[in-house]
């Protein structure tokens, strides 16, 4: 059910604009007119539009977790779409589509909302319960599992437990007990069972998940849990060897040429957007900002190589030869206007000179700065691995993580980005690139 509830809300947007447009034409309007016959056929579609990415952005059918949250968000998203049709038809000057389809589909929309939201949280709630995970490890920061599954999970799962290998480490008896590891997960009603190395390592414990295995239970290493419930893969599960795996944009030539092709696209459709944003940013910093409109600065790009990225300045300028430091959120050095600019991501949009210079691609690790960079390749492993791809305008790290404001987010968002290496597709751009256009909708800052 949980997977329908996204396809249904969409199903009920293209209902309710379609449906109410027939009736319009067919019985208000004077006279009657042939709905798919029409300029209106167009931009009812551009109104479905509308409302999708609306409701996409504020997070529909699936982040809302309570029901005041579910109705605020619903009647945000299918308003908020209204009123942007309507502004638009008022700047154009002409009654693209009617007040009656217009206004009607956004308040039938909001029970509608209601309903898929509803089924969402009720069928996430149902898969959690049918993925009952069993933790059996060693390791101390485990037991943060917990957290990362209630808050950033891709798959809904509950963790049962965490248990230390040794509790398992009993030696079977010829009758076949005991077998403590078989019996907590029957007792918990198990449906997971997930294996550090130092489980893996045993044999006892493994020779028990064999037994589950055969009995229905799913295995897992802790490595491919994290890939496939959290979209991330976890450094302390990691050995070179590990990291020996396809890298789309290394080992697919194809790939790599389509997905660069898509960048110089998307970057040709920004750039009149950019011309389009810099009187506005202009003007914003005589008010408010006063400086530099622009701002650039030395980054790691592809293969180690250094080049300028560019941004909107959202900063107050440090005296020359000050040290640079991490940024962080509420970062005392944006400024009012920065701020805007950085809730906005308007701040991030002449980066499509980068783009298309080819510095960056539109999905990829963030680059870091040079002395960030030589910092962490002697704290953190593999973490040169990072820099095998094009660094990205947006990344899988970003959507999943956000700031790293020192080497312990760092180190977190090196985790998504092997993900995101491990993974490289042009399916998972798009999804990156959909997930991005919900933090810029939905207001959310990086």
């Amino acid at each position: 059910m949980r997977r329908a509830a996204r396809p249904l809300l969409y199903l009920g947007i293209v209902a309710a604009v379609v449906g109410l447009s027939k009736i319009h034409a067919a019985y208000i309007a004077n006279p009657p007119y042939s709905y798919h016959g029409t300029f209106r056929f167009g931009w009812s579609i551009v109104y479905i539009v509308m409302l999708v990415l609306a409701a996409y952005g504020v997070g529909l059918p699936d982040l809302p977790r309570s029901p005041r949250s579910a109705l605020v968000t619903s009647a945000a998203a299918a308003g908020g779409a209204a009123v942007l049709m309507s502004v638009f038809q008022l700047f154009i000057g002409d009654a693209l589509l009617p007040r009656f389809v217009v206004f009607g589909a956004a308040i039938l929309l909001v029970p509608w909302y209601l309903l898929c939201t509803a089924v969402a949280t009720d069928g996430g709630s149902r898969a959690a319960g049918r993925d009952r995970v069993l933790l059996v490890s060693d390791t101390a920061g485990a037991a943060a599992l917990r957290h990362e599954i209630t808050e950033q999970a891709e798959r809904p799962a509950r963790l049962v437990a965490v248990v230390p290998v040794a509790d398992f480490e009993i030696p079977t008896a010829p009758d076949g007990a005991p077998r403590p590891l078989v019996d907590r997960v029957h007792q918990d009603h198990v449906t997971v069972l997930v294996l550090d190395r130092e489980a893996q390592a045993s044999d006892l414990v493994v020779a028990q998940a064999a037994t589950l295995h055969q009995e229905g239970v799913r295995i897992r290493t802790l490595s491919l849990f994290y890939e496939e419930w959290l979209g991330k893969l976890p450094v302390s599960e990691l050995e070179r060897v590990s990291l020996l795996f396809d890298i789309g944009e290394v080992h697919r030539s194809r790939y790599g040429r389509v997905k660069r092709l898509m960048d110089v696209a998307i970057g040709l459709v920004l750039l009149p957007v950019l011309g389009l944003a810099v009187p506005f940013v202009a003007l914003g910093d005589l008010v408010a900002n006063r400086g530099r409109l622009f701002y650039s600065q030395e980054r790691v790009g592809k293969n180690g190589e250094l080049f300028r990225i560019y941004k909107f300045r959202t900063m107050r300028a440090t005296p020359e030869g000050t040290p640079n430091e991490w940024t962080s959120e509420h970062d005392p050095r944006i400024t009012p206007f920065g701020r805007i600019l950085r809730l906005t991501h308007v701040d991030e949009l002449p980066q499509v000179v980068n783009i298309l210079k080819g510095d960056l691609s539109m999905v990829g690790p963030r680059p870091e700065q040079p002395q960030y960079v030589d910092e962490l390749r002697q704290k953190l492993p593999f973490y040169d691995v990072r820099h095998l791809v094009r660094p990205g305008l947006t990344g899988w790290a970003q959507v999943k993580y956000g700031y790293a404001g020192d080497e312990r987010d760092a180190l977190e968002k090196l985790q998504f980005e092997f993900y995101y290496l491990r993974r490289q597709s042009l399916g998972l751009d798009v999804r990156i690139i959909g997930r991005t256009l919900r933090s810029v909708v939905g207001g959310g800052g990086r």
